[in-house]
């Protein structure tokens, strides 16, 4: 298997994995969300070390160590993105497999199981017509300042929604413009769905305008802004505007 076709495997896998636990049914809510972690995590781990033993991997389950930061090329994995959307029978949850070479995003899949929806960055989707008034996604359950004042600047739209990943496939899909985020993540929330993004020709990077850069000994990644790039100078000028 290429990167690609790998990456797919990961997500997919995980994937089905993560709909046969809750379909069993015998666990909901957090108990869910922990063991479909604990699970997706399980299988993915020694999948990675038997078909990519010379490379780096980060992932949210899996204790982190110095050792990836030696490496050009790691894979950087988050089992289950959105845990409680998961828990709660909806579908807006993912699996994100990124692969970040020399700290860039260079190979993502995302699944989106709830959806039966494999995206990665090795077969773009097409982009759809722009609604008029932008589609700005945000949290659900606790919006980003910034997003709503950024949203106010521009009349845009808010649509809530669960995990970062299902946000960054929904403007991929064309159910939105805009995705900011600045209330704080990390790596494996955004590498994969940054990969997906940018292969679909739409804009990422910081809120700044600076570039997503992967495999750092801290981890966290506090913002990011995937939209179409018609966007792009407009969301960024109204984020600096909001701080100064």
């Amino acid at each position: 298997m290429n990167d690609i076709e790998f990456a797919r495997h990961l997500a997919a896998g995980a994937g089905k994995i993560l709909k046969d636990l809750r379909n069993e049914g015998a666990l909901d809510g957090k108990a869910l969300g922990a063991e479909g972690d604990l699970r997706a995590n399980a299988w993915l781990m020694p999948e990675v070390a038997r078909h990519r033993p010379d490379d780096g991997v980060l992932s949210e389950e899996t204790k982190d160590t110095d050792v990836r930061l030696g490496k050009s090329r790691v894979w950087i994995i988050d089992p289950l993105d959105g845990t409680r959307e998961y828990g709660e029978g909806r579908d807006d949850w993912a699996v994100h497999v990124g692969l970040a070479v020399d700290g860039r995003a260079t190979v993502g899949a995302v699944a989106l199981p709830g959806l039966d929806l494999v995206l990665d960055s090795g077969a773009p989707v097409a982009l759809q017509p722009m609604a008029q008034k932008p589609r700005m996604l945000v949290s659900r359950t606790r919006p980003a300042r910034e997003s709503v004042l950024v949203a106010e600047k521009i009349d845009g739209e808010l649509v809530g929604m669960g995990s970062a990943g299902a946000k960054a496939m929904a403007v991929v899909r064309g159910e939105a413009e805009i995705y900011l985020h600045s209330g704080g993540q990390y790596e494996w929330d955004n590498c994969a769905p940054v990969a997906v993004a940018e292969a679909a020709g739409l804009h990422v990077s910081r809120i700044d305008g600076s570039a997503l850069v992967y495999n750092n000994a801290d981890t966290y990644l506090p913002d990011l802004l995937i939209c179409r790039k018609e966007w792009a100078e407009t969301v960024l000028a109204a984020v600096a505007q909001i701080g100064d």
